[in-house]
């Protein structure tokens, strides 16, 4: 039985294994070369939707089956996890996208009029139907990054400010795209993200506004500050963002709703999250190392299920679903 491991990156893949490895009794180093959860991580940009319902509209159905284990395991690991659901909306002249994602999607209902305007009042004079996911949550993921560290801390885990291989002992590597000198298809997938500050707006879950050409999501993170994401592009870049993509980002937000044209910009944010060809995520074995990668744009969606699925490979043998290579 394995009673010690060496995981390699802190960021949301390596604290979630971390923490699962350290609730069987195994005694866990984690290396990483920051001192902590920040803007050196993508896991710091991200929006935080624990949305496997809506994500079902062009993801794999593993995405939306194993996404549903997120939101329980955040809470259970002190997250603080609002599950207000989400909706999605369109405009009216896009209507056709708000169909389109009904049939492609599931676990939702179909709201308006009063149903809407009791559940995001300061929407319900802009738009007059949408999905409502109810069984969908989110969380704010610095909040839960820095807290799923302190726990960590407090049992026992060790953290070394290195990024140094081991030579010896089970390693596991969650470094994301910096793990690209051993998993040679994984590519980077730039997302852009701004953080508003709208103290006259008020929502309770996060909003999709369907685009034909790009999707809005806006998360609330209270106190009138709101998460915007959406842009999704093909390249491994990850320290600019283009006027062009924050431009699209905030004229979508005023689309979602007047009261954005004087909200206060607070952050803009970029990085390249790490994916294979077909986005779904891969445990490999490589040598002395096990590899936890790819999770695309679903870190804190699928991080909980890929951690169980790594503790009971490490502890009982048992090959994960997602296991694709070398399962000696």
């Amino acid at each position: 039985m394995t009673t010690s491991v060496i995981i390699r990156g802190a960021g949301v893949v390596g604290l979630c294994v971390a923490s699962e490895l350290r609730a069987r009794g195994v005694h866990v180093t984690l290396r990483d070369p920051a001192p902590g959860p920040g803007p050196q991580a993508c896991s710091w940009w991200a929006g935080g939707m624990l949305a496997p319902f809506c994500e079902g509209y062009t993801a794999e159905e593993p995405v939306i089956r194993l996404g549903q284990e997120a939101a329980e395991w955040w809470q259970t690991h002190g997250a603080t996890v609002h599950r207000n659901g989400s909706l999605v909306v369109t405009l009216a002249r896009d209507r056709a996208e708000l169909s389109q994602f009904a049939r492609r999607t599931s676990g939702h209902i179909a709201v308006s009029g009063p149903d809407l305007a009791e559940l995001e009042p300061f929407l319900a004079d802009h738009f007059d139907r949408a999905l409502f996911f109810r069984d969908e949550a989110h969380i704010n993921p610095r909040l839960s990054l820095e807290t799923l560290r302190a726990r960590l801390i407090k049992d026992g885990v060790t953290f070394e400010q290195t990024d140094a291989a081991p030579s010896a002992q089970t390693v596991i590597d969650c470094r994301g795209l910096a793990a690209r000198d051993g998993l040679k298809d994984l590519r980077g997938v730039k997302g852009e993200m701004v953080i508003l500050r709208a103290p006259d707006l008020t929502l309770s879950r996060p909003i999709r506004l369907l685009h034909p050409r790009f999707p809005l999501y806006i998360v609330p993170r209270g106190d009138g500050v709101f998460m915007l994401g959406a842009t999704q592009i093909e390249s491994g870049e990850r320290g600019r963002a283009s006027v062009r993509s924050v431009m699209e980002l905030l004229s979508a937000a005023y689309a979602l709703h007047p009261a954005f044209g004087e909200a206060e910009l607070l952050e803009i944010g970029t990085d390249a999250r790490p994916a294979f060809a077909d986005n779904l995520p891969r445990i490999r074995r490589r040598g002395g190392t096990i590899y936890v990668n790819g999770l695309f744009r679903h870190g804190f969606l699928l991080s909980p299920a890929l951690a169980r699925m790594m503790a009971d490979l490490v502890l009982d043998g048992q090959i994960p679903e997602v296991m694709d290579e070398d399962h000696s």
